[in-house]
């Protein structure tokens, strides 16, 4: 995948936005929507970032929760970041780690793994509330065939830096002199970002392509502002200042750009457009091992 030549809706930026990503809502789960920022719009990547999924704030009531069943992914990675509530992940490679808000859940599929998340038991005895974002990255070409693994960071184990009216936590890469543990195989950067009323925040310019997901109030960019849920990316090797007039949440993320083009299928990523067939069969036939300790495993997505 590789950035769209899309023109520029605000000519007074040229120098500093390339494009502005508005959302998608789609429903992936009954009743349970995402607003998609990549995976909508062919060959649009950020980075190594191929599709990023907003959900929530969503309220189940009590009996009720996500419930996303066993299902596989070959040749990429999935990073699962949450701003409320909790899910639990099991995984074909044995892991079951719940996820609270701060930490991240990062799967390298490889040749292939399957996972589940869902709502834990034992909060569904009481209505609960969800919301954060899974992002898909692929992988370089000499990576898209590791062996599947799985890390989890608290958010207690992530670096947090705190700046006049700014804080940041890095969940992925560098930033500000700052490094996640994240186990990423390629440049990347993921970073939350609160900012109060009037803060300002300069992006480094190490990154190769960077963007600006607001999840929360609005931003300031040379004076023009933008809401929230839409993704704002900035063109490469430009200074960008980014204000915030109230308070705001956002995302940043970024890294370098994939080393070729990928083809997605469902929830197969490669730079080789024969690996789907061969990813679906392999889950078919069961040489893709599903989720140990659930007795669902559903079919291969069609997404």
């Amino acid at each position: 995948m590789s950035r769209l030549p899309e023109s520029n809706p605000y000519p007074a930026l040229a120098n500093q936005v390339e494009l502005v990503v508005p959302p998608r809502i789609t429903e992936r789960l009954k009743g349970f929507t995402l607003r998609r920022l990549l995976g909508h719009i062919p060959y649009l990547s950020v980075g190594p970032f191929v599709l990023f999924d907003h959900f929530g704030p969503v309220a189940f009531p009590a009996g009720a929760g996500l419930d996303a069943a066993p299902h596989p992914h070959v040749g990429m990675a999935t990073l699962s970041y949450l701003f409320e509530g909790e899910l639990m992940h099991r995984d074909s490679m044995g892991a079951a780690q719940r996820i609270q808000p701060g930490g991240v859940n990062w799967m390298v599929a490889g040749s292939g793994a399957a996972h589940s998340e869902r709502t834990p038991a034992e909060l569904r005895g009481a209505p609960s509330r969800l919301a954060g974002v899974q992002l898909w990255l692929g992988l370089p070409a000499q990576h898209e065939e590791d062996a599947p693994r799985f890390e989890h960071h608290a958010a207690d184990a992530l670096p947090v830096i705190e700046r006049d009216r700014v804080r940041l936590r890095v969940v992925a890469g560098s930033f500000g002199g700052a490094r996640s543990p994240l186990g990423v195989v390629s440049p990347t950067l993921f970073v939350d970002v609160e900012m109060r009323a009037g803060a300002e925040l300069m992006l480094p310019l190490e990154d190769e392509e960077r963007a600006a997901y607001i999840v929360a109030g609005e931003i300031s960019v040379s004076g023009e502002r933008f809401p929230a849920g839409r993704l704002v990316v900035f063109r490469s090797g430009t200074d960008v200042l980014i204000s915030a007039p109230g308070p705001a949440r956002l995302i940043l993320l970024g890294g370098a750009r994939l080393d070729g083009p990928r083809h997605r299928w469902s929830t197969v990523i490669s730079s080789r457009p024969e690996r789907a067939q061969a990813a679906r069969a392999a889950w078919q036939e069961g040489r893709i091992p599903s989720v140990a300790g659930e007795a669902e495993r559903g079919d291969f997505p069609n997404m």
